[in-house]
């Protein structure tokens, strides 16, 4: 399962069919009240419906496989049936995950990472599924006692880099891979806090974010607010973190957290052009074809349209290289060989008048790419003002999509 969370935020529906979850345990325990309730999550814009049957608060006890399955598929099994949004099963049991896909599930939503239980890197790879690996320090009974790090910003980061990368090295495309700083999974009110507030450290890691502080208890240390009253805090944390670019957010009160999420995403990409969608990734990743010379026949003057005289070329290709980088496939990335080919072809065979008809020439070939956001052309002429001691002459431009 990918989620094509580029295009908008997803809200992700937190539905717990257990007795003891911290928020509503109870709630949902009857088939029917679970399945009522992810239909009204679905009707309230939810992009995915969560389904957990095992708690993990802060001091929850495990659950035994058996009693865990009991809870999740037949509420799994329903909600296929009813609602036409994927479905995610929230558990760090390999068992529990391959009943769960089997009865429709695409997405695995673990708490542990895939280190939780050594079969379930196996499982997600071999399913397809999606996958959310989050940041727990510790497990559920002890992760609350005395949480420490060095920096929990870069130590969240890098264990969520390595996690990732693992789980690829084990099969798993990093498309289907999200990342979960883990908001309230060890760690106090300040490291939540730093985390929030440096979630932009995270963004760049090449992996889609999801963040989870609906109604948890770091409210309450900052507010001191009881589950109860906990709504508008939540919907400062998901507004903020829309804002620093997570592009998904788990929550329990979905109607209202949509509203929050989609107007957060209408202030931040105000003003926002057509031209901007075509934005290069963060670094600014580049394919760089420099020094080509190339005998052709351009220019104002007859004589050099007679004799002809070189050219040298830089093109630069600006488009996302993290594909490419991860999956090492040429495929992936924009084939500099070919680019030069073409370019020669058009440098040799064309005519132009001006160099700068050629650099806008140029410059359409590379853009024929469709990843490709912007070039940069460069055309130089160096034997145009030798006889003045001039060593070249050369125009460049910029153009992009």
């Amino acid at each position: 399962m990918v989620l094509r969370v580029s295009e908008r935020t997803h809200v992700v529906g937190i539905l717990n069919v257990t007795p003891d979850s911290f928020s509503d345990g109870g709630r949902y325990t009857d088939l029917d009240a679970a399945v009522s309730r992810g239909a009204e999550m679905a009707a309230g814009g939810a992009d995915v419906i969560d389904v957990g049957g095992e708690s993990t608060r802060p001091g929850a006890e495990p659950v035994a496989e058996a009693e865990e399955l009991r809870r999740v598929i037949p509420v799994i099994e329903a909600l296929v049936r009813e609602v036409p949004v994927p479905i995610s099963i929230d558990t760090a049991k390999a068992g529990v995950a391959q009943a769960a896909l089997d009865a429709g599930a695409v997405i695995v939503n673990d708490v542990t990472a895939l280190r939780g239980d050594r079969r379930m890197a196996e499982v997600v790879a071999t399913s397809k599924a999606g996958v959310v690996l989050m940041h727990m320090l510790g497990d559920p009974r002890t992760m609350q006692k005395d949480p420490r790090y060095g920096d929990v910003v870069a130590d969240v980061g890098a264990s969520l880099l390595a996690w990732a990368k693992g789980a690829e090295a084990s099969g798993v495309e990093w498309e289907r891979i999200v990342i979960d700083p883990g908001i309230g999974f060890g760690k106090t009110l300040e490291h939540n806090l730093l985390l929030l507030r440096n979630l932009g450290s995270l963004t760049v890691l090449g992996y889609p974010v999801l963040v989870g502080p609906s109604r948890k208890s770091f409210i309450h240390a900052a507010l001191g607010l009881p589950h109860g009253e906990r709504l508008e805090a939540t919907a400062g944390a998901v507004a903020w973190a829309v804002a620093q670019g997570a592009q998904l957010v788990r929550v329990h009160d979905v109607t209202e957290m949509v509203r929050v999420v989609r107007m957060t995403e209408a202030i931040r990409d105000a003003g926002a052009s057509f031209e901007d969608e075509f934005e290069p990734p963060p670094g600014r990743d580049k394919v760089i074809v420099r020094g080509l010379r190339v005998f052709g026949y351009h220019g104002v003057h007859a004589h050099e349209q007679e004799r002809g005289q070189d050219f040298v070329i830089d093109l630069e290709a600006h488009l996302d290289l993290r594909p490419a980088g991860r999956g090492d496939d040429l495929d992936e990335t924009l084939d500099y060989s070919d680019l030069a080919r073409r370019a020669s072809a058009i440098v040799s065979s064309e005519r132009f008048n001006l160099i700068e008809a050629l650099a806008e020439r140029l410059a359409a070939e590379v853009l024929e790419d469709p990843r490709v956001a912007r070039t940069v052309i460069r055309v130089a002429k160096p034997a145009a003002l030798a006889a003045r001691n001039v060593e070249t002459v050369l125009v460049e431009i910029e153009r992009e999509r």
